[in-house]
């Protein structure tokens, strides 16, 4: 493992929630982390640049989509995805697995690997777990995801276990064909939909594969979040004392407050961007959406309290009136804010862990949240 390496810098005394220092070749990465989702190798509307001006340390491509789009030919003579989009911190890929899963109607799944119809020209192709290792190879992440089974939270018991099963097993393939960690590291994947005895089982089986990092998927699906939230405190005992813990597909606010309270480290979702780009503004009360009509003519900045771009140089008013207008720069303006409002967050969590009081910060923070916030 010569590139890479996990430190726990402090741990709350109350929570057990850690701050900790985790180096990739490209970079170093402080947790807790959120990471902005570049899907097709991009961060939507927001360059390289304005990434790391707002704090990212490390970003998100999926194999999935850039499998299909531009293709693996033409990222290898690029030299892989960091030249690629010139990006040279940390990256993480996720290796498709959820959206095959999110794709059902295009898809079938056998213990060999699974059959899917492209989302780009319809074409038929067929995934093994070693194919998309050998992909992630190419793209030559930091971090390589196993391919795993991701099921509905209503799929029912038989189903639930049959995939956890079957995760297992891609994962054995995926660990036998990834032995080099010198310059990317797998990280697997804990499954078991919203049952109890199999996600404790996962995460069991799962943690003897984990060398520098571990992951839990299958949750923010469309169970409700107390549910997410119980799932992680039933397999919080069972993660690797020493490794970083990856909470896939969660960027809301609460959320990640009340992932890092059960010792979450990392976190990830296109969220962000996507609500930006529909006018709702992120802010740490809950979410505005700036099509309301009460800010036609409100000419403060979003959040008083952000030190983003936007923040500091447009008003509510400009902002909605660009959303209205459909005007792309609207877009980018709420996907700046809303990603230096995580960025902001987490770095908020790390001083509350270093001072021993997280407890103290999540429950006056989660006893201000709503869904909605009631933003003067």
């Amino acid at each position: 493992m010569s590139g890479f390496k996990y430190e726990i810098l402090k741990v709350d005394k109350k929570t057990g929630a850690r701050v900790g220092r985790l180096t990739t070749p490209h970079s170093v990465i402080e947790t807790p982390v959120f990471m902005p989702v570049g899907t097709l190798a991009t961060v939507k509307s927001l360059s390289p640049e304005e990434l790391k001006d707002l704090g990212a340390q490390i970003i998100l491509s999926n194999t999935y989509h850039l499998y299909l789009r531009p293709g693996t030919e033409v990222i290898k003579k690029a030299g892989g995805v960091h030249p690629f989009m010139n990006w040279d911190r940390s990256l993480l890929t996720d290796s498709g697995g959820f959206q095959i899963f999110s794709l059902s109607k295009l898809r079938k799944i056998t213990d060999e690997g699974c059959t899917f119809s492209s989302v780009v020209d319809g074409s038929k192709h067929f995934l093994t777990p070693e194919d998309a290792m050998g992909i992630q190879n190419i793209l030559g992440s930091d971090i390589m995801m196993a391919f795993d089974e991701c099921t509905e939270p209503n799929c029912g018991y038989e189903k639930a276990k049959d995939a956890m099963e079957r995760t297992l097993k891609w994962l054995d393939r995926c660990y036998k064909v990834s032995q080099d960690t010198s310059k990317q590291m797998l990280f697997p994947i804990i499954q078991g939909n919203v049952f109890k005895d199999l996600r404790i089982e996962s995460a069991k089986r799962t943690a003897e594969y984990a060398r520098c990092g571990i992951a839990v998927g299958g949750l923010s699906v469309g169970e409700p979040k107390p549910v997410m939230y119980e799932m992680l405190d039933e397999i919080r005992p069972y993660y690797p004392k020493d490794q970083p813990r990856y909470l896939m597909g969660v960027g809301s606010v609460d959320c990640i407050v009340e992932g890092v309270y059960r010792g979450i480290d990392m976190f990830d979702c296109v969220l962000p961007t996507r609500i930006a780009r529909n006018g709702t503004a992120m802010t740490f009360r809950g979410n505005i959406n700036l099509r309301n009509a009460r800010f036609k003519d409100d000419f403060r900045p979003i959040d008083d309290e952000c030190d983003c771009y936007c923040c500091r140089n447009y008003t509510r008013a400009y902002v909605r009136h660009l959303i209205i207008a459909d005007e792309i720069f609207g877009g980018r303006l709420v996907s700046i804010h809303n990603i230096r409002t995580l960025m902001r967050l987490t770095d908020k969590l790390k001083e509350a862990i270093y001072q021993d009081r997280l407890t103290e910060f999540h429950d006056a923070f989660m006893a201000d949240w709503k869904e909605k916030a009631d933003v003067d």
